[in-house]
């Protein structure tokens, strides 16, 4: 992509963001996955089928995502290329709603506000619109924590991923990223109905984010000293083949650790912990969001050097 969509591309959504206007108009096209992924769910997802039939009909929903995204993303390229050398313009217009860096930050300010606040009611909640923990009991510690895990977490989901496939794939590679993720997030999960269901979407997702996670990693090491060795020494430390990369990576630069014991649903999981330090506070947060916005920065070097050695 020798044209500058991607660097143009992420300069709108960080000034951006997805307007609210925007999204009262029109919605968001994540929500248009949504509502194929449910529309597919009620049609072959059926309670009383076999495993594999279900399994069958999870990989059928993918296919159709990656169809409608794939097809979708191939003709709205050759409709932009149409118009000469405005056509870059136009598919970074394009691609710039799948990326996320101003939400995220968005999401989080919220929460670091409650704290400052002292206000932990208020902490809790903003911090269960991120996670999918329960968040009812929490401390300012687990508060603390969880806003890092998800800051960290997507970081890889919701910029270097889109980034990356991108650039590698130009518009119909995001969008069939953004597809299979969502489709993930829905019903990638282990628990039913979704087990058997959900298997393609997980198992996608995962392969989707194999590069780009461990790029999240490196982007966050580079972002602050420490973040080497306990990266490297326990990015397996997550049940996701993909999320231990940045969160241990994260862990390493601010110190902390992350991860361990969490409920979900009314039961406790006791989840290994992530990185080796004191216990996350207010101030690493804080410092986390700057990392974040370093890292965000370094993907912005990517974006524009790739397009000028084009």
């Amino acid at each position: 992509m020798a044209d500058p969509v991607a660097l143009v591309a992420l300069s709108l959504d960080a000034a951006f963001g997805w307007p609210a206007r925007l999204y009262a108009r029109i919605g968001h096209p994540v929500g248009a996955f949504a509502k194929v992924i449910a529309h597919c769910e009620r049609r072959w997802n059926r309670h009383e089928a076999s495993p594999t039939a279900q399994q069958a009909g999870g990989v059928a929903t993918v296919l159709v995502l990656m169809a409608l995204a794939g097809i979708g993303g191939t003709l709205l390229t050759i409709a932009a290329n149409r118009f000469g050398s405005a056509g870059w313009l136009i598919l970074a217009l394009l691609a710039w709603p799948a990326l996320a860096q101003r939400s995220l930050d968005a999401h989080i300010m919220p929460v670091i506000d409650a704290l400052q606040a002292n206000n932990i009611d208020g902490a809790r909640t903003a911090v269960g619109m991120i996670v999918g923990r329960d968040t009812a009991a929490l401390d300012r510690t687990g508060v603390c924590r969880a806003a890092i895990e998800s800051l960290a977490e997507s970081f890889c989901d919701g910029v270097v991923a889109p980034l990356f496939w991108l650039m590698v794939a130009g518009l119909p590679g995001i969008w069939i990223m953004k597809a299979v993720n969502t489709a993930d997030s829905l019903i990638g999960h282990k628990e039913a109905p979704y087990r058997h269901f959900g298997w393609a979407a997980a198992r996608l997702d995962d392969l989707m984010n194999f590069i780009p996670a461990r790029v999240s990693a490196l982007l966050i090491c580079l972002s602050g000293p420490g973040g080497w060795t306990i990266g490297w020494r326990y990015r397996r430390a997550h049940a996701s083949p993909n999320a231990g990369w940045p969160e241990a990576a994260m862990a390493g630069v601010l110190g902390v650790r992350l991860a361990g014991p969490a409920a979900y649903d009314g039961v406790m999981l006791d989840k290994p912990w992530i990185g080796e330090g004191g216990e996350a506070n207010l101030e690493s947060l804080s410092r986390a969001r700057r990392v974040y916005h370093r890292s965000c920065a370094m993907c912005w070097l990517i974006a524009g050097g790739t397009a000028w050695l084009a």
